[in-house]
């Protein structure tokens, strides 16, 4: 049995999914968003990304941390800088809790789990739901993300060992 954190990073919604793999069967532990408010100063949005994140790490315990690769479109390099922000206290939580770090670029995640490298983000959040028979959400896409994450990366497992 294995449990795999799964982390859409953001500083305005930082998407998480945890999830246990036990013999092909995929269960979620938990599943939700960190939001922090753009009238919050930096310092105080990160504290609150990390000290969340520190707290599930501790209550769940996964073996892995599966993060998106920092992504950054030539009109918006400020996304990616901000983005990396958040990964890097969300990387240093993982790192504290002596975590395997694992990062997949976004058409890695999107070939895993919809077969398509193009796949719009509500392609991969119905494919998702479809996949872990979960309700159709009207929330955040950045919770899918997390747990199209934790997917990718147990696909890539049975690859690799043949599960």
């Amino acid at each position: 049995m294995m449990c795999i954190l799964g982390i859409d990073p953001g500083l305005n919604i930082t998407g998480y999914g945890v999830v246990v793999q036990n013999r092909g069967n995929i269960k979620i532990i938990e599943a939700g968003a960190i939001k922090t408010s753009g009238k919050q100063d930096l310092l105080t949005r990160l504290n609150i990304i990390y000290s969340q994140i520190l707290d599930l790490i501790k209550e769940t315990r996964p073996k892995v941390c599966i993060l998106e690769k920092l992504y950054s479109h030539y009109k918006h390099p400020m996304t990616a800088i901000l983005m990396g922000h958040a990964r890097g206290v969300i990387i240093l939580a993982a790192s504290l809790k002596n975590l395997e770090l694992v990062n997949y670029p976004a058409k890695t995640v999107k070939r895993a789990v919809s077969g398509n490298v193009n796949a719009s983000k509500q392609q991969v959040q119905r494919t998702v739901e479809g996949l872990l028979n979960l309700k159709p959400s009207q929330g955040p896409a950045d919770i899918t993300d997390a747990l199209a994450l934790c997917l990718t990366y147990i696909y890539h497992l049975r690859k690799d060992f043949n599960i």
